[in-house]
């Protein structure tokens, strides 16, 4: 692949991402109006035609890893394994 080749497919990549933030911002911006809606109507679902859309609470439990590794720090270490990975970024 030539250096002009490379240079077009990384503009293009540039501005798919561009396009990528702006249809993500308008996506969140459009579930905020429903998750409004729904909590105006105080309800957790709801049909919209075909759809069904829930908002609900979700309870979980998590391991806190930090507050582990305050108090027993010894055996944190001893279950921590290295991992790698390749990173690829376009700056």
């Amino acid at each position: 692949m030539g250096m002009e080749e490379l240079k077009s497919k990384v503009t293009e990549l540039k501005e798919l991402e561009a396009m990528q933030a702006e249809i993500t911002a308008e996506m969140e911006s459009i579930k905020d109006e429903l998750k409004a809606e729904m909590e105006r109507q105080k309800t957790e679902e709801m049909s919209v035609g075909v759809y069904k859309v829930r908002y609900k609470t979700v309870t979980s439990k998590r391991f806190d890893s930090r507050a582990f590794k305050a108090s027993h720090g010894d055996l944190y270490g001893q279950y921590l394994k290295e991992a790698t990975a390749k990173r690829f970024t376009v700056q």
